[in-house]
Formats: structure tokens, sequence, C-alpha cells
């Protein structure tokens, strides 16, 4: 079995060195570079299975570079590096399309359990993706061999992460899911981090999937978690 590739793309040349190293020691294949035209360079002509990539980047940052990324629709698993701890920064990595962020300095046990919580669930993603499956709900349309997503024949771009959390829903749709069962599923058992994220990545759901006008789909059961379902029309807002 080939093993997992993972790109690392970071400036310093130090910190690049350290995690070639020991990456390669847990068995990753490792390649890297130290600007963000370099990084979507390697994505185009060989796609790894994992992105490592810093905020602070040459050229583009590592913001813009994952932006460029969902633009096309690439689904890629991207942990960010950044050096910033705010609230606004976080938020604003995962609405480029992060999956995962790291703030600087970090442990490398932290920096590892955090790929193989995004390898095994990029691994379940695709075990669980036969071809010409599709998933339906209302004018809500999933294919799980292409990863394409639609509401009402409209094409709706999702990262990694917004695809298997809506992935769980919908494959479900009409039952409730607990909070717990919703991050194991698609954050893994071994998930480190804020519960909280869930929230924030069924907020990006909503904003994506639900525009003014049109039904609702992910409801909210208090105390309980989160249902699929079609629900009342959304209004605008003034």
């Amino acid at each position: 079995m080939a093993p997992i590739s993972v790109l690392l793309a970071d400036d310093d040349a130090r910190l690049r060195q350290f995690l070639e190293l020991e990456l390669g020691e847990e068995g990753y294949g490792v390649r890297s570079c130290s600007d963000g035209i370099e990084a979507l360079t390697q994505i185009r002509l060989e796609p790894p299975d994992l992105l490592v990539l810093d905020w602070m980047l040459p050229d583009l940052s590592g913001v813009e570079v994952c932006q460029r990324l969902r633009a096309t629709g690439l689904q890629l698993p991207v942990l960010m590096l950044t050096g910033r701890d705010a609230v606004q920064d976080r938020v604003q990595a995962l609405d480029a399309g992060a999956d995962d962020y790291l703030v600087k300095p970090f442990s490398i046990e932290e920096l590892l359990a955090r790929l193989r919580a995004l390898a095994r669930r990029a691994g379940a993603a695709a075990a669980n993706s036969p071809a010409g499956d599709v998933l339906e709900l209302e004018d809500l349309r999933l294919d799980l061999a292409s990863h394409d997503v639609s509401r009402g024949g409209v094409p709706v771009h999702l990262s990694h992460t917004e695809f298997q959390l809506l992935h769980c829903l919908l494959a479900e749709a009409g039952r409730v899911q607990s909070r717990q069962s919703l991050l194991e599923r698609v954050w893994g058992e071994g998930f480190v981090g804020d519960a909280n994220v869930l929230d924030v990545y069924v907020r990006y759901l909503r904003r994506k999937l639900e525009p003014a006008g049109q039904p609702t789909l992910i409801q909210t059961v208090r105390g309980v978690g989160f249902l699929l379902k079609a629900g009342a029309i959304k209004e605008p807002r003034p």
C-alpha cells in the first residue's frame, strides 16, 4: 500500500525540514515547497492526500491558496498552520476552506494527531462512496462519486469537511443525529479540538444551502443534535 502523501507548504526552512523528517518517520510520503504559487502548481501536477499549509506564505497567503483550491471544487483535506490565535483569524481560516487549524507553536504530537484524524476522515469517505451513489432530499443532491453537490440544480461548492458533514446528515435524513455522533463520524473518534467546531460547520452549510426564499434543511433539535429535513421558508434579511 502506498504511503499517505502530504504536501507541506511553509517558508520557514528549519520548520519545513523538521516536519519533513518527523512526517517521514511516521510513514508519510512528504513533498514540500516554500510559497503559495508552488503549492498550487504541485497540487495541480500531483494532488497529495493531505495538505499542511502555512498562513503566512510569500506571494499568496495560505488563506488565498485555500480559497483558490476550494473554488475549483477540490476536496483535498487542509490543515492550516498559523501564528494567529484570535477567534476571527480562526474563523477566517475555516471560511477559506481549511478543514482544521493549528496555532504555532505546536507540539509535533498534536500535529500528527490532527493529520491522522484528517486521513481517517478522507479514507472513510472514499470507502463509503460507491460509484454512482447519489443522495437526495427535496431539491438537494449529493453525488458521492464526483463529490458534486447542488440545490435546485445550482452547484454548491463545499470544503472537504462541509461535504463530509452534509453526507452524514443526508445519509440519515429525517433522523435526529446527536452532536457526539456527528463529531465522531466527521472529525474522528480521536478528535482533538473544540466541540463547537460542529456549530461552525453547520452554520457554513446553512449559509451555502439555504438561500432566502427556500425551505430550510438543517434543523436544530435543542439538547440533542441536528436533523436534516425540509422546514419553513427562509425569510430574507431586512
